[in-house]
């Protein structure tokens, strides 16, 4: 049954665009292991990440790709995309066992997708987002940048994970973890994204991207801030595991 529900999750995203063929390979994978592992709390937590984000990314798609750091990679999402969001939290529940496996699992969802509806909704804000490490106004998309309605996207993200984890008897207590844990993912990715994670500009054009090619331009980018390998990928993967680390700490069983 898992392996089913989790190839018919794939199956669905890949035929509406949402995933590319590896990325659908990667999301039945994660899917069948949650699934199997942790039951209909988990498979609904990791639903309700996974669908909710994948609205989230069409929602205004024509004015987030005029944003000049809108992620590379666009709405549709790769193999790489899915484990950095969704990686930690099968760990968690494939490794971890009870209780601590569930922590991580809500944890690692909740971050995943406080930063998702975080990034998704803040590129709609109508105000100029702030780079969280200065406070200086940065450009619509820049990672590290930051909105009150950006913020107030996060904690509905961690929240609909806890809510659901609840809702289907997994126990209150995933409520109040997937909100700090949640909160406190999306907190270390502004950081990262504000500080290590690597920025670049088109030699041509002058246009900022985080990506090593700029696209419309077809020319090799230049580095101007953070690391090479701190990729928007291992932002997120670090992001989650911090949530992930917060849930197993804080869980406890009844």
């Amino acid at each position: 049954m898992s392996a089913l529900l989790g190839g018919g999750v794939g199956l669905t995203a890949y035929r509406r665009g949402a995933l590319t063929l590896d990325g659908a390979v990667g999301a039945a994978m994660v899917g069948c292991i949650v699934f199997a592992r942790g039951g209909a709390p988990a498979a609904g937590a990791w639903l309700a990440f996974f669908g909710s984000s994948t609205v989230l990314s069409r929602l205004g798609q024509a004015r987030k790709v005029r944003a000049p750091l809108a992620q590379a990679k666009g709405a549709r999402r790769d193999v790489w995309q899915v484990l950095a969001n969704g990686g930690v939290a099968t760990l968690s529940i494939g490794l971890g066992g009870q209780p601590r496996g569930a922590g991580g699992l809500v944890g690692a969802l909740a971050a995943a997708a406080a930063d998702t509806w975080a990034t998704e909704l803040g590129l709609l804000s109508k105000r100029q987002p702030r780079l969280i490490t200065t406070l200086r106004p940065v450009v619509a998309g820049t990672s590290g940048g930051v909105t009150p309605e950006g913020l107030a996207a996060s904690v509905g993200g961690a929240l609909t994970v806890g809510v659901t984890w609840a809702m289907l008897g997994g126990g209150r207590r995933g409520l109040p973890i997937a909100f700090v844990a949640g909160l406190s993912g999306a907190l270390v990715d502004s950081l990262l994204g504000a500080s290590l994670q690597a920025v670049y500009r088109c030699p041509g054009c002058g246009v900022p991207t985080e990506s090593e090619i700029h696209q419309p331009c077809g020319q090799q980018t230049e580095l101007v801030r953070g690391q090479h390998w701190m990729t928007n990928d291992t932002v997120n993967a670090l992001s989650t595991l911090t949530g992930a680390a917060i849930g197993a700490t804080l869980w406890r069983p009844d």
